[in-house]
């Protein structure tokens, strides 16, 4: 089955929904080898994922996930996830995870999903390891942080048990230089089902259909972002130049935009200004972020995107709204409060 529909897809022809749901079934079945599959991903890859694929193979992955107990209070706040794919490539500090911790001191309820490094020093997970967070949770352990402490971290690995067949194909796929769908689903997958999401991808062409999917699985607020950085361009939100910018806000449409960030109060920065290190590093530079000691371009970088995540989760009726707000909740000693309170559950 898999090798008939990786010659469809060589021929350039589609996958229907039933086709992914098949290629999906083979892709997590041990009993087919690794080349095979990979073989698939790379045509895949080489075709071009259409939107409603990738729609289909979110779904169907994400329905495969052990899924998380939340009582109906839980279940009924709007609940964020921010993260970016990976894949840019610039070594910047690990500004998503930061954003997280910031949102959840402004009281939005964050399920934040992610992995360990892959394509940098320093991935969420190993950050918020370093800083003394949580990382390993039960299904259950999830639901009672979200509940009482509006943030809990869900290990990637943990939670899909059926990416253990697909691991080796995509560990091939990386060997040979090509990237996979997986490269930009992880974010599409979280268990927790959030319903407002900020996810930054490496290239702008990218936000339209990742957003779009994103609209599709049902996320009711919904942002993708890329942001240029001179001819190269991160999976965040930019201060040194020009966002693409994706979004949806349930029965509001869906727009695209393209503007520089000059409506916030921005430092003068360079990409150096904003470049990482290892995991215990990041959290050092967090931690000075969040303590408020550090007001340079980091904290200018964390301000702009917590401003969109605070706006896309409706804590904020706009990003710089979010923006003042995310800077308040640093200034007045929140920020460092809810860390504090993070490491000590």
């Amino acid at each position: 089955m898999l090798d008939t529909l990786t010659k469809q897809l060589d021929d350039g022809a589609e996958l229907t929904g039933e086709q992914v749901r098949d290629a999906i079934g083979n892709l997590t079945d041990d009993a087919i080898t690794s080349v095979a599959k990979a073989d698939f991903l790379t045509a895949l890859a080489n075709k071009g994922e259409t939107t409603a694929e990738i729609t289909v193979f979110a779904s169907e992955l994400r329905d495969m996930a052990l899924p998380v107990p939340m009582d109906n209070e839980t279940r009924g706040r709007e609940i964020l996830d921010v993260c970016g794919t990976g894949g840019d490539k610039l070594g910047t500090f690990n500004i998503s995870t930061t954003v997280a911790i910031i949102a959840a001191a402004a009281g939005v309820t964050v399920a934040k999903h992610g992995n360990r490094a892959i394509t940098s020093k320093s991935g969420s997970a190993d950050v918020l390891a370093a800083l003394g967070i949580p990382t390993e949770l039960t299904p259950k352990q999830v639901a009672t942080h979200l509940h009482d402490h509006q943030f809990a971290f869900l290990f990637a690995p943990g939670y899909h048990p059926a990416f253990k067949h697909i691991m080796p194909a995509r560990k091939l796929c990386a060997e040979r230089g090509q990237r996979t769908v997986f490269n930009f689903l992880g974010p599409l997958l979280n268990p927790a089902r959030p319903t407002a999401q900020l996810i930054g991808v490496p290239k702008g062409e990218l936000c339209e259909p990742i957003g779009r999917v994103l609209q599709s699985i049902g996320i009711r607020r919904g942002m993708v972002v890329n942001g240029r950085v001179g001819d190269d361009a991160m999976d965040e939100l930019s201060t040194l130049g020009e966002n693409t910018v994706a979004e949806f806000y349930q029965d509001r449409g869906f727009s695209i935009s393209r503007d520089e960030p000059e409506l916030f109060p921005l430092q003068p920065a360079t990409l150096d200004d904003l470049k990482g290190g290892d995991a215990a590093e990041n959290a050092a530079m967090i931690r000075a972020i969040l303590s408020g000691d550090d007001r340079g371009p980091r904290r200018d970088a964390v301000l702009l995107n917590a401003g969109y995540a605070l706006f896309v989760a409706a804590k904020t009726n706009s990003a710089l709204e979010g923006w003042e707000l995310a800077g308040s909740v640093i200034d007045d000693g929140t920020a460092l409060r809810k860390l504090k309170e993070l490491t000590s559950v």
